[in-house]
């Protein structure tokens, strides 16, 4: 019996040190707040004595706020353990957003990482004369320390968001691989009020981070408030199909608007601007945002395609039996349907209208919005005419 195969660790590799760097993480917390609680606890307890003496109860408490909390083992103990609770809180909330915080940063691309070094070193040289304006003030040392971080830091993120801006001139994005995909899946109005995302969803042929713009929802909900019936039953429809998507699948809404923030453009535009800034695919049934995406080197991922990639294939020459539905358009011809809804029409099927016919399939054309097929009426031995051959006649002599 083969073992499991073992994947070779890399060098410097310690098995366990990322938990036990989370537990070095944890105790540092839980001892800087059991310190700062312990040490500075009975002091904030005696000036909120004090407060209450003086403004509360007006005198009728006699004891002295010092004789009260004593820096003593009574008041220090409870103060240090709640300290630690805190402590331990704090310190797993920290531990969480560094863990999103190196999820994201492993996602990213390496010229986006450039982008962003590149930025907060640009914004550190631009703040150096403003911070030199400031040592000429006579300001408090505390103060100067927060106008030095504020400006820095301010003048860092304009610069990362300039260059940002400007992506596609900066070197490093020059030759950068325009076909790695994020895995982030975007999906419009059309397709989310059409509910049949959720089914797919839920068969695992959808793979990846779902996201849903907030201007996206906030068309779903202009559409559930409209006046008409219609649209306002097909707008709730789309928001209760969003709501059992959130419940069984990680959506994110909102989230990455920032990288379409023109709220004057229309909702197809920003849609197709967002999932280039993220390298992200479309899902969608809308036949226009299809071509547009698609002409933007945007990869679109279209309901109303795997449709009809599933639909029954049919070959000519072969035999179906269906149900004659109507007449046809031309003189003589009936009109069926396959079970997956493809229309046939049938030459010579008027007669048959009502009647299940087997007949036999002539041409089969596949166009933008699915396959016409064509197809006759089988005429059995008993009623097909005989035919006269050609006899060759004897050669006389």
């Amino acid at each position: 019996m083969k073992g499991k195969p073992q994947r070779n660790a890399p060098a410097g590799f310690i098995p366990g040190t990322r938990n036990l760097t989370g537990v070095l993480v944890l105790l540092i917390f839980c001892v800087t707040g059991a310190l700062i609680f312990g040490s500075a606890g009975p002091a904030a307890l005696e000036l909120l004595f004090s407060w209450l003496t003086n403004n509360v109860f007006r005198s009728k408490i006699t004891a002295q706020p010092e004789d009260t909390f004593r820096a003593t083992a009574i008041t220090m103990v409870p103060l240090g353990l709640l300290g630690i609770i805190l402590g331990a809180l704090v310190g797993s909330r920290f531990l969480r957003a560094m863990e999103r915080l190196g999820m994201r940063w492993d996602r990213m691309d390496a010229a986006d990482k450039v982008t962003l070094f590149v930025g907060i070193f640009a914004g550190l040289i631009a703040s150096v004369p403003l911070i030199q304006i400031f040592s000429y003030f006579q300001v408090e040392p505390i103060y100067r320390i927060l106008l030095i971080l504020g400006v820095t830091v301010g003048f860092s993120a304009l610069s990362v968001y300039v260059l940002q801006n400007v992506a596609d001139l900066l070197p490093w994005n020059r030759g950068r691989i325009k076909g790695k995909r994020s895995g982030i899946k975007i999906l419009d109005t059309n397709v989310i009020i059409d509910g049949r995302i959720y089914d797919i969803a839920k068969a695992g042929f959808l793979e990846g981070q779902l996201y849903v713009p907030q201007f996206v929802l906030e068309e779903l909900q202009y559409i559930a408030d409209s006046h008409d019936t219609l649209r306002r039953q097909r707008g709730r429809r789309g928001l209760e199909v969003l709501k059992h998507i959130q419940a069984d699948f990680p959506l994110e809404v909102g989230v990455h608007d920032r990288f379409a923030p023109d709220a004057e453009e229309e909702v197809d535009a920003r849609i197709v601007r967002l999932a280039r800034a993220l390298a992200a695919d479309v899902v969608t049934n809308d036949f226009n945002l299809n071509r547009v995406a698609t002409l933007q080197g945007v990869r679109v991922l279209s309901l109303n395609d795997l449709a009809l990639a599933l639909r029954t294939s049919v070959l000519p020459e072969e035999t179906l039996q269906l149900k004659v539905v109507r007449e046809g358009n031309q003189l003589g011809q009936g009109v069926g349907y396959l079970e997956d809804g493809t229309m046939v029409v049938i030459e010579g099927g008027q007669s048959s209208v009502g009647d299940v016919a087997e007949v036999i399939v002539t041409q089969v054309i596949q166009t933008e919005r699915g396959k016409m097929i064509f197809a006759e009426m089988q005429v059995s031995e008993e009623t097909q005419p005989t035919r006269r051959r050609n006899v060759p006649r004897r050669a006389q002599g």
